[in-house]
């Protein structure tokens, strides 16, 4: 017999009952993955995404702001793949409803945070504190799974650490007991221990050893920041995919790499024209000055790939995170375009 060809990124698969056009996902991002910054990622080719963390106790009593803001899918999101929602929490019971909630709105599936690391979402119980509960960790996975319809509803999928402390693999145990004793669907593993965050070099032998034996798809996650890189440990690990996080902030390109959409890195007026969508979108989510807020985390991620020299790219990062607001912004980011290396 013939060996089976390793997956190839641009390869669909299925989670559940989905199916997925490809292998290259956007990861649950905190405080950053609402439905424009998901939309994006789709645009450039990411076959899923999955939205930013969301309280499980937030959605249960009928936050309005939880409700009618993070939970918004966009029509052109689904146009390119499946969207997650992602939520976190300790409580089974109101996981359950909260799962059931997100399932009516019409999300493809359901991811829950079990790796968490900040601490004030820890000491409540919920993300990568979970992996210290394990028995905890089942009961609102599988509450989880009844609330999205029970095993054939929405697939419900665990995204974890692979432990509290350096040296522990706790995750790898808690992922086969998600699996076996709850019904999730798969789970993304960031094999990095919490107590980390996002130092060091994640363990992807680990990972290939987790799966090697888990009887579900693993979709990895952590240090995926280069295309070559995230191509490596695809094919090392055996994942059946890749879920970009940091890496991708404000770099929806990378997805184009890895879908072989493009092979060289943006032109400064390809991010210029990109940002400016961005402003757009954070307008139309928020409103004018709302938004001049919350893109000031935006700016020196897109500012960091105009190929300024060091000294010009901070002082430009420096003047737009002291803005005002957009119309203020707006201003800078048009006196600047004469800087760039294209207009000269």
């Amino acid at each position: 017999m013939s060996a089976v060809a390793p997956a190839s990124l641009t390869d669909p698969w299925t989670l559940g009952s989905l199916r997925v056009p490809n292998r290259v996902l956007l990861a649950p991002l905190a405080g950053i993955g609402n439905w424009f910054v998901r939309l994006q990622a789709k645009r450039y080719g990411a076959g899923m995404a999955v939205s930013e963390m969301v309280s499980s106790h937030a959605i249960h009593h009928g936050n309005a702001k939880t409700c009618n803001e993070m939970l918004r899918i966009d029509p052109a999101e689904r146009e390119h793949g499946p969207v997650s929602i992602q939520l976190f929490g300790e409580d089974p019971a109101i996981m359950r409803s909260a799962a059931a909630h997100v399932a009516a709105l019409g999300a493809d599936a359901i991811d829950i945070n079990m790796g968490c690391p900040v601490p004030k979402v820890q000491k409540t119980g919920a993300g990568a504190a979970l992996l210290g509960d394990p028995d905890r960790a089942v009961a609102v996975a599988r509450a989880a799974v009844e609330g999205a319809g029970g095993l054939g509803g929405i697939p419900v999928t665990v995204k974890l650490r692979s432990g509290l402390r350096a040296g522990d693999e706790s995750g790898f145990a808690v992922a086969h007991r998600l699996v076996e004793e709850a019904g999730v669907a798969a789970i993304a593993f960031h094999p990095r221990s919490a107590a980390v965050h996002h130092k060091g070099t994640p363990d992807y032998a680990l990972a290939a050893r987790l799966v090697a034996s888990l009887p579900a798809p693993v979709i990895l996650t952590g240090g995926l920041a280069d295309a070559a890189h995230v191509r490596t440990v695809f094919v090392e690990t055996g994942a059946s995919a890749v879920m970009l996080a940091r890496g991708a902030l404000g770099n929806p390109w990378l997805f184009a790499e890895l879908v072989g959409a493009r092979e060289r890195p943006p032109s400064p007026d390809e991010v210029m024209r990109e940002l400016d969508w961005t402003i757009d979108r954070a307008v139309e989510h928020l409103g004018e000055e709302r938004a001049g807020r919350y893109l000031r985390k935006f700016y020196p991620w897109y500012v960091a790939r105009l190929q300024l020299e060091a000294p010009l790219a901070r002082r430009l990062a420096e003047s737009l995170q002291s803005t005002a607001g957009v119309g203020a912004a707006r201003e800078i980011l048009g006196h600047s375009q004469e800087l760039l290396p294209a207009s000269r």
